[in-house]
């Protein structure tokens, strides 16, 4: 096949990724393999992103503001993925997101906040995740948090001991971090350090460009008083921390 014949066929097959995912949206969308997460969630939440994505980000299960809103990594969890996202030299729209439960878990009645996946939830559904990743074929595969882990590898042990190091799920590399809901509870620049770490590995894996800016994102509290440092270098734009 003559080379322009061939980029055309691989720019087809390129644009069909949207298109292939499309009848996966779909059944997932009607989805009642779990009868009381059908009856209970709004709607269901897919994934949201660039189906041609490099890196494509996965945590447990919607929350409340993604079963109200359909799309994951909306609330103030969300917010903070799309500044470490923003941090890395992307933006939300370049990388894919999605979970693996595609339903809000259930509460009982009148009660407040989240709960997480049971392991038989996260296997049922995880099917869906493995054809969206087969679809999307990223470089990178980012688990946040531990339930994560658990649902696409069926392990559970210390984040301390999963991240900061290379797995492979199904063949694709595989970085562990922490959820940045972890982040917003914990603030201390320690921890925000240890998930950009992971992160700089991820841009490292990708052969991406990093500046002596990036790397050195929440080193400067440790070792130096803030008081002895321009303040342009302690800038916040330059890094993800909460605002």
């Amino acid at each position: 096949m003559q080379q322009p014949a061939l980029d055309l066929v691989i720019a087809a097959l390129e644009k069909n990724k949207a298109t292939l995912l499309e009848p996966v949206r779909e059944r997932v969308r009607v989805c009642t393999k779990c009868p009381h997460l059908a009856c209970s969630r709004t709607q269901t939440v897919f994934g949201v992103g660039n189906p041609d994505a490099e890196i494509m980000f996965i945590g447990e299960a919607p929350g409340a503001d993604e079963d109200a809103q359909g799309e994951p990594f909306v609330g103030r969890a969300g917010q903070l993925l799309t500044r470490i996202i923003k941090a890395m030299g992307f933006a939300r729209e370049d990388v894919y997101i999605a979970n693996i439960l595609k339903c809000r878990p259930d509460m009982p009645p009148g009660s407040f906040g989240n709960r997480a996946p049971t392991s038989l939830e996260m296997q049922t559904c995880r099917p869906y995740l493995i054809e969206q990743i087969d679809i999307i074929q990223p470089k990178v595969l980012v688990a946040l948090g531990a339930v994560a882990v658990e649902g696409m590898l069926g392990t559970r042990g210390p984040m301390r001991d999963l991240r900061g190091r290379w797995h492979f799920y199904n063949g694709t590399p595989l970085m562990i971090t922490y959820h940045p809901a972890y982040l917003l509870r914990n603030q201390a620049p320690s921890e925000k350090r240890k998930v950009w770490e992971d992160m700089l590995q991820v841009l490292e894996r990708l052969e991406q460009p990093i500046t002596e800016k990036q790397r050195n994102y929440f080193l400067y509290r440790r070792f130096v008083s803030v008081a002895l440092i321009p303040s342009a270098v302690i800038d916040r734009r330059y890094s993800f921390e909460s605002r």
